[in-house]
């Protein structure tokens, strides 16, 4: 189980193989999904419809929007910023799984409610996302702005991006889109991490598990199913993180259609809802899904997996 629990004192596996678990998960996982994430920014940061009838868009389905970006800028373009994308998993996975455990082993510890209720997953899982994004936030915009460049580059190397964004934009760059995101990942994750629990709970309910292959798949899908439905209910604040992320790099957007600049949260969603309506909020929202439920599913999977993992190498040692 994810988080902290009374009654598996079984698992008996470190906060340092905690840490470990969390970061390989995140590092397997963005490497399979990279592609997805790729499109997702693409659609998000365009401002025309996404639809075939806007003469001005480039991009208007997932399907076509893969064609075109593997005609034009060939098949890496798919893992344009993975780099700073696997750095941001590792650091990630990390601080969010092991500030998680022991978030809900202190709830345990001090006070009445149960680790595994609803409401206290919910509260420390957007309490550990909050932290890791912190933690890893300067990657995150990094990874955004060499997911979202043409060609030609403005950026070759991750030292060079690092380096021209620090002299012409100064240091604050790196947190460029921080409130809209920290607004975003408290529920996002809260959701995440309480579903989960609430899916396998009731899935264990429903089917009691036969072996640990049907444990595994049940853990893939319960995340799945999480990551869907969180996802869904924050997307609009992700939409605009991304839009202030890019903020001050419009030259790199000029192959891609229209460009805007926001001077904040508030005057990003205003002009998106202006000139772009109530779906301009969901844009890039299939691709998504999609990437959701794989992300979170793996997420979910893979951590499980090495913490079993390293509870079996724990047992096979005494």
């Amino acid at each position: 189980m994810v988080g902290y629990d009374p009654r598996a004192d079984g698992r008996n596996i470190s906060k340092s193989e905690v840490a470990v678990a969390g970061s390989l998960s995140g590092l397997v996982t963005r490497a399979l999904i990279s592609p997805l994430d790729v499109i997702k920014i693409r659609f998000q940061l365009q401002i025309e419809r996404l639809s075939r009838s806007d003469p001005g868009a480039k991009y208007h389905g997932i399907v076509q929007a893969t064609r075109r970006i593997w005609q034009d800028e060939g098949p890496r373009a798919f893992w344009k910023g993975h780099v700073p994308a696997q750095l941001l998993s590792i650091g990630y996975g990390a601080v969010q799984f092991l500030s998680f455990e022991l978030l809900t082993e202190l709830v345990h510890r001090a006070t009445a409610h149960d680790a595994r209720e609803f409401s206290v997953h919910f509260v420390c899982g957007g309490l550990s996302a909050c932290m890791a994004t912190l933690a890893v936030h300067p990657v995150d915009v990094l990874r955004t702005r060499f997911a979202a460049q043409g060609e030609p580059k403005v950026y070759k190397t991750l030292r060079n991006a690092v380096v021209t964004m620090h002299r012409t934009e100064g240091p604050l760059a790196f947190y460029k889109g921080l409130t809209p995101t920290l607004i975003a990942i408290f529920p996002y994750a809260g959701f995440q991490f309480s579903c989960y629990s609430a899916l396998k709970s009731a899935s264990e309910w429903l089917t009691p598990a036969n072996g640990k292959q049907n444990e595994n798949l049940r853990n893939l899908l319960c995340g799945c199913g999480a990551g869907v439905i969180s996802k869904t209910l924050t997307y609009p604040l992700d939409l605009f993180k991304k839009r202030l992320q890019v903020g001050g790099f419009e030259r790199a957007r000029a192959s891609f259609g229209q460009v805007r600049c926001y001077r904040g949260l508030l005057d990003c969603t205003r002009q998106v809802l202006r000139e772009e309506g109530a779906p301009g909020c969901f844009k890039g929202l299939s691709p998504s899904l999609l990437k959701a439920a794989l992300s979170t599913g793996l997420v979910f999977f893979w951590y499980e997996l090495f913490c079993s993992f390293f509870h079996c190498m724990k047992k096979a040692d005494s």
